[in-house]
């Protein structure tokens, strides 16, 4: 697809240099577009806008280590991935993880992840095999 996306999600993150790398990595994407402000990820199923918070605003909080859960956000972005278990391993390795238990949906397996800010995403993994196919 050539142009933006005609949607997408933007997260604003405290420290961009460490959440676009953990998004990048999670959800295999490509990066199409950085400054010092935003970093634009892309794959073919999605687009995730990395905007840093500004110095001043980011200056007033602190992010935990390990990052309290943000979980009572209204919304909570999903993405699919080839392995929850491989997802699992890449998401450790740069700060965030996957928790809960799984579960399945039609076709699908699902769990929830924190990136390493505490932001709470959903992870789905498509069924290899279905009953009928």
């Amino acid at each position: 697809m050539s142009g933006p996306f005609r949607a997408g999600t933007l997260i604003y993150a405290k420290d961009r240099t460490l959440l676009a790398p953990f998004y990048r990595a999670l959800l295999s994407m490509s990066t199409v577009h950085a400054t010092d402000e935003i970093m634009v990820l892309r794959s073919p199923d999605a687009e995730l806008i990395v905007h840093q918070i500004p110095a001043h605003i980011a200056a007033t909080f602190e992010v935990e280590s390990p990052p309290v859960l943000r979980e009572e956000a209204a919304i909570k972005p999903y993405f699919t991935v080839s392995s929850l278990a491989a997802a699992q391993a890449i998401a450790t390795e740069l700060g965030g993880a996957l928790f809960g238990p799984q579960w399945a949906g039609p076709g699908f397996r699902v769990s929830n992840a924190s990136d390493p800010e505490g932001n709470i995403i959903q992870l789905r993994e498509r069924d290899t095999i279905r009953d009928g196919d």
